[in-house]
C-alpha cells in the first residue's frame, strides 16, 4: 500500500509518517516549510511542495501513479489565532483544500483520510460526545474544518469518492520510540507550556477560565498521545475499504471517527498529573475565558474501534514522560 501525506513535517504529520513506516505502509510525503530540504523522514519519499499548487501536485502524482490513499493533514490550526486571523484559516483550510480535493478527483484518487477536529462539537451534558453529537464550532478554526467536512460529503456523493474524517481531540506527547522529530512549537499546547515553566522559561501557568460548569471550574479536555493519533491514521489506511461496512450500513462513502483517549481530564487535573510525574509544583493564576473555548468534551470511541479496530494504548502520564524524555535527549 502507498499513501500520500500532506503536511508531513509538522508535529502531527511527522508522527503519522512514523506510524506508516511502523505498519509497513509506503509513504510519499510533502510539506512546504522553508527548511524542508534540510530535513529527512527515514523510510519515506519526501517532496518540498505545496498541496495547493496544482502543477506540483500533478508532478508528484505522475511520479507515483500507484498511490492508493491520500491523508490530508496539512492545515493551519490554533483556536485563538484563528479568531484574530480568520482569513488565513478559511483560505488555507477551506479554499485551498477544496482545490486540492478537486485535483485529486481529476486524477481519480477517490480515497481520502482527512484530519478534522473535535472542536466542531457543541457542549453536551456530561461532555461525552459521539460522532452524532450536536455540531456547533465556536472558532474560525473549528468552522473551517466543519465546512471542509461538508464539502467532502458533497464530493463523495457527486464524484464517487470515499472519505474517513478523523476528528482529533487534544494531541500531546512525543514519539514513544524516541525518534528525533521536529521541535514542538514553543507553548503550542498545555504540556509544552508546563515544560517551559519546569525549565524556568516561563514563570506561571494561566488557567483560562476557572468558572466553567465542570467539577473543578476548569475546562474538560480529552488528551490523546500523538502516537495513538498517528496509529489511528495507519489503521484507517490499512482498513479503509472495510471500515464503512464495519461501521454500519448507513456509512457508504463518508465516515467520521472520534480520535481521543476516551478520558475526561480537567486542566487542573492535568497539571496535577504533571506535578506527580515531575515532583515539581506548578504555579498557576486564574485568567479570563478565551474566545472560541467551550467547557469541554471527551470522546466516545466505540465507532472508531468498530470501524478500523483502533483504540488508544497510552495514558496521559505516558505522554508527559515521553515529552520530558524528548527534551532530555535534545540537551
Amino acid at each position: 500500500m502507498k499513501v500520500l501525506i500532506t503536511g508531513g513535517l509538522g508535529y502531527l504529520g511527522r508522527n503519522i509518517c512514523y506510524a506508516m513506516v511502523d505498519n509497513g505502509i509506503e509513504a510519499v510525503v510533502l510539506d512546504r516549510i522553508e527548511n524542508a530540504n534540510d530535513l529527512s523522514l527515514d523510510g519515506c519519499t519526501f517532496y518540498k511542495a505545496d498541496f495547493a499548487n496544482t502543477e506540483q501536485m500533478n508532478a508528484i502524482l505522475d511520479a507515483h501513479p500507484d498511490i492508493d490513499i491520500v491523508i490530508h493533514n496539512a492545515m493551519v490550526s490554533a483556536i485563538a489565532k484563528s479568531v484574530e486571523h480568520p482569513y488565513e484559516f478559511y483560505h488555507e483550510n477551506v479554499v485551498n483544500t477544496m482545490e486540492f480535493f478537486h485535483t485529486l478527483k481529476n486524477r481519480n484518487l477517490k480515497k481520502i483520510i482527512y484530519a478534522s477536529t473535535a472542536m466542531l462539537y457543541d457542549s453536551v451534558p456530561g461532555f461525552l460526545v459521539t460522532e452524532r453529537s450536536p455540531i456547533k464550532p465556536r472558532s474560525p478554526f473549528g468552522r473551517s474544518k466543519y465546512i471542509t467536512e461538508m464539502i467532502l460529503r458533497d464530493f463523495c456523493d457527486a464524484y464517487d469518492m470515499q472519505v474517513i474524517a478523523l476528528r482529533y481531540f487534544n494531541p500531546i506527547g512525543a514519539d514513544y520510540k524516541g525518534r528525533v522529530e521536529l521541535p514542538h512549537k514553543a507553548g503550542s499546547n498545555i504540556l509544552e507550556k508546563l515544560v517551559k515553566i519546569l525549565n524556568y522559561e516561563e514563570r506561571i501557568f494561566t488557567l483560562y477560565g476557572t468558572d466553567w460548569e465542570t467539577r473543578d471550574g476548569t475546562c474538560i479536555r480529552d488528551f490523546i498521545h500523538v502516537s495513538d493519533l498517528a496509529n489511528a491514521n495507519a489503521l484507517a489506511a490499512l482498513h479503509f475499504d472495510e471500515a464503512f461496512a464495519n461501521a454500519g450500513k448507513q456509512y457508504s462513502n463518508y465516515l467520521s471517527l472520534n480520535i481521543g483517549s476516551g478520558n475526561d481530564v480537567t486542566v487542573k487535573e492535568f497539571i496535577i498529573a504533571f506535578e506527580n510525574v515531575t515532583g515539581e509544583k506548578i504555579p498557576t493564576v486564574a485568567g479570563p475565558r478565551r474566545k472560541g473555548d467551550i467547557a469541554g468534551s471527551y470522546a466516545n470511541l466505540s465507532l472508531a474501534k468498530r470501524a478500523i479496530g483502533w483504540e488508544p494504548q497510552f495514558r496521559v502520564e505516558d505522554a508527559i514522560i515521553d515529552v520530558l524524555n524528548y527534551y532530555d535527549n535534545k540537551r
